[in-house]
């Protein structure tokens, strides 16, 4: 199910037109290793502290920054505020790895819910098709 929006580049902006949304709304951020260039698609519950410097120790990195924006269209096809862990159908070189908060593939919640590639909508779909 796909509900229309304002075009919005934050979670927190966001948030406003999601009220009648049942359950986990994805935040997703775009990393790189500073070291070795791997790239990550870290998606988590909207409200989920995210720490680097603890992602970086769980994937192996040295220092994890946010990558920048053109190699974000260049490996994933979207732009600023669109991320979606969805855009990983255009990563045909496999170049970005995946990284889900465990609430969202746990089955403690039934859906999840997402940008499709442009940041005027939200799409919500099972959790168990996410996973």
């Amino acid at each position: 199910t796909s509900h229309m929006g304002k075009q919005v580049f934050t979670v927190d902006a966001m948030m406003p037109y999601l009220t009648n949304i049942k359950g986990a709304i994805g935040k997703n951020l775009f990393l790189k290793d500073k070291k070795t260039k791997a790239l990550y698609l870290l998606t988590a519950n909207h409200d989920r502290e995210v720490k680097l410097n603890d992602v970086a120790k769980a994937v192996g990195a040295k220092e994890l920054r946010f990558a920048d924006t053109e190699l974000m269209y260049e490996k994933l096809g979207v732009r600023e505020g669109c991320v979606t862990p969805f855009a990983l159908v255009n990563d045909k070189a496999n170049d970005v790895t995946l990284l889900v908060d465990k609430l969202l593939v746990s089955g403690d919640v039934e859906t999840v819910s997402f940008h499709p590639l442009v940041n005027t909508a939200t799409t919500t779909i099972s959790s168990k098709d996410f996973n």
